[in-house]
């Protein structure tokens, strides 16, 4: 005679999600873990959560306090600054990498350089005016036409901010 099988655990069912909107009152209240998605025809079934894998931010340098920053990051930065001013690129793809301020003239400056292909952004030159500040100038190249791309940068804590930038017109 053979063993009996064991039993299979069923699946559990999950309180469904709220069909409104909670209000303003209710918001600051509520502390319950989030809600699943609702989806149309399924059964809500609970499932062991995932753990979160930690978000990982990578500061434009690796290093000890005064080291400046990684060139290849800070012409990755450039290229993607020239690509939101090409309209090419949204504005938010470097918000973590810009101060508040600065990201918001990027977004009120729009699309000032007009090029047919993407713009290709060359070597930076680099400077360090003083302790935890780097300006940096980069050529960006929009077809027949050259402009030239100025970004200033200062450490905070571990990361470099973008905290200016200036174009030719």
């Amino acid at each position: 005679m053979s063993p009996a099988p064991s039993p299979v655990p069923l699946p559990r069912i999950a309180p469904s999600p709220l069909a409104e909107p909670p209000g303003d009152d209710e918001r600051a209240v509520r502390t319950s873990p989030a809600a699943p998605p609702y989806v149309q025809g399924t059964l809500a079934l609970a499932h062991e959560p995932e753990p979160a894998a930690p978000a990982i931010r990578r500061p434009l340098v690796w290093g000890p306090p005064g080291a400046a920053p990684d060139e290849r990051r800070l012409r990755a930065l450039a290229q993607a600054v020239a690509e939101i001013l090409a309209g090419r690129r949204p504005p938010a793809s470097v918000a973590r990498h810009l101060t508040r301020r600065a990201h918001a003239e990027l977004i009120r400056t729009g699309k000032i350089i007009d090029c047919p292909r993407p713009p290709l952004v060359g070597a930076p030159h680099i400077s360090q005016p003083r302790d935890g500040a780097v300006e940096m100038c980069v050529l960006v190249r929009c077809g027949e036409r050259s402009r030239g791309l100025a970004l200033r940068l200062e450490r905070r804590g571990v990361q470099w901010l973008c905290t200016g930038f200036e174009t030719t017109p």
